[in-house]
């Protein structure tokens, strides 16, 4: 089955300037469909009607919004097995993993939707006399999402539900690499009873749309999550019209092995953070950090759990790790491998693309050994199923590699010991720290975010998702005196 389709454009599914071809990474012989690419007049127009929308959407009041989200959320819910198969067929993750996901999207919503009737402002007393103060949240206006490819409705789902929830007009560019969970998406949302233009789907390269995108004056607000060099551009870009900015981009995951450490545990979750999903997560655990106590025997154990994971097509049965997405992301791979080989790392296993029944991307758990904090297969965000071993001498000494890298977004530690968890919870420069748990899973009600080049500006997910999506006024009222 192949798919035909268009962009989402004030209020009407439109042809694009031209389409794009979209392959299953687990099979390349089976073509999901061709994809719209917007032109830079389409993306013109999708934003005006935003601006149109936006404040007969704001409006219609919170109740409105609750009921719009929770529709949203309860059908994603109910169709995670359907639009999951469909997200695994042309990401190459595994279907459990496809299926969860869409569920946590229709979560996301859901929980949005309860959170657009808490919107709950502050009274003051003034310091002077007969003066009333009212401080409330508005929206920010019209809000640019451009989302990547490795989760390609959940990362969305966290960033289109706050900004509908608060009020906001919504223009969405999605990853080209997988159009179709997009598709799926914004059937479900623009269905629902909104202001036609509300909700925008431009579909596009990044250089072309991506960059009129950021740069257009009628966007108030960008929400990013991608690379560095990307969200640098981007930054750039927004500053020149003080456009309000939230990225997400990239990450180097310490996890520390401490020599008092359940192994089976820490072998555990280090194999399933650094290899599940492919290690295409911004969460994954890249660098395991362990101390020579346990060095030998933990790394003897990771070996044997990287080479007993089930590598194959992404929708058959008792596969645990699909296919790289794409095919200069395999290369891309497979020259970090390269890398680390040319640095003096010790490649224990993986390493190589394997062949299955299906032509397709697939790469083998990759464990490197012996390597040290100033290779780049250390420095450098991979995205792929590597991850590599140092070896240290003490915790101190793991917590100081740990903390020398330019990024900050998630960190682990397995121990046994309370002090040594309390000190890495405080001393540890990353935006989500986690005790003798995997360094990717986080919940949907809490924020988000890390630190140094992983993130910039407000955090996302939760609560404190309202600082980006909404504006703050500060209301001064003369009460008068009564006749």
């Amino acid at each position: 089955m192949t798919i035909e389709t268009r962009n989402r454009i004030a209020g009407r599914w439109q042809d694009g300037a031209s389409t794009v071809e979209n392959r299953n990474p687990s099979d390349l012989g089976d073509v999901i469909g061709h994809f719209a690419q917007a032109s830079a007049a389409q993306l013109d127009e999708a934003i005006a009607a935003a601006r149109a929308a936006q404040p007969i959407w704001w409006a219609a009041g919170i109740q409105k919004r609750h009921d719009v989200l929770m529709a949203i959320g309860t059908e994603l819910m109910a169709r995670a097995a359907e639009i999951g198969t469909l997200l695994a067929r042309e990401e190459g993750k595994t279907l459990a993993e496809g299926k969860g996901e869409v569920y946590r999207a229709g979560q996301f919503f859901t929980y949005y939707a309860a959170e657009a009737l808490r919107v709950i402002g502050d009274h003051a007393q003034s310091v002077r006399p007969g003066i009333e103060i009212d401080v409330r949240r508005e929206a920010v206006g019209v809000v640019a999402i451009i989302s990547p490819w490795n989760f390609p409705v959940a990362t969305p789902a966290w960033k289109i539900a706050p900004a509908l929830a608060y009020g906001n007009a919504v223009v969405w560019k999605p990853a080209n690499l997988t159009p179709a969970s997009a598709v799926a998406l914004t059937e479900i949302i623009t269905r629902q009873d909104i202001p036609p233009g509300l909700f925008n789907l431009v579909a596009g390269p990044g250089r072309d749309v991506g960059q009129k995108l950021v740069e257009h004056r009628g966007i108030d607000a960008i929400s990013f999550t991608g690379s560095v060099p990307v969200g640098r551009g981007i930054a750039a870009a927004a500053i020149a019209n003080m456009t309000k900015v939230q990225m997400e981009m990239g990450s180097k995951n310490p996890m520390l092995i401490m020599d008092d450490a359940d192994l089976d545990l820490a072998v555990a979750h280090a194999a399933g953070a650094a290899f599940g999903g492919t290690g295409q997560k911004c969460t994954a655990a890249s660098r395991l950090i362990v101390h020579a106590g346990v060095h030998d025997a933990f790394v003897e154990k990771l070996v044997a759990a990287a080479a007993a994971f089930k590598v194959g097509h992404a929708l058959e049965d008792g596969v645990q790790i699909g296919p790289v997405v794409s095919e200069a992301q395999l290369a891309q791979n497979l020259d970090y491998v390269a890398v680390g080989r040319a640095e003096g790392a010790e490649l224990l296993c993986g390493g190589t693309r394997l062949q299955r029944a299906t032509e397709g991307y697939f790469m083998a758990p990759t464990v490197f050994a012996a390597t040290r904090n100033d290779m780049r297969v250390n420095r450098e965000e991979m995205f792929a199923p590597i991850t590599c071993v140092i070896k240290v001498d003490s915790y101190a000494e793991a917590l100081a590699v740990a903390n020398d890298s330019e990024f900050g977004l998630t960190a682990g530690i397995i121990t046994r010991s309370l002090a040594r968890a309390n000190h890495f919870r405080a001393n540890m420069r990353a935006g989500c720290v986690m005790v003798n748990l995997p360094t990717a899973g986080t919940d949907y009600h809490v924020p988000f975010g890390g630190r140094g080049a992983s993130s910039f500006g407000p955090r996302e997910q939760g609560s404190y998702a309202a600082e980006f999506y909404t504006s703050v006024k500060t209301a001064y009222v003369a009460a008068g005196v009564p006749e």
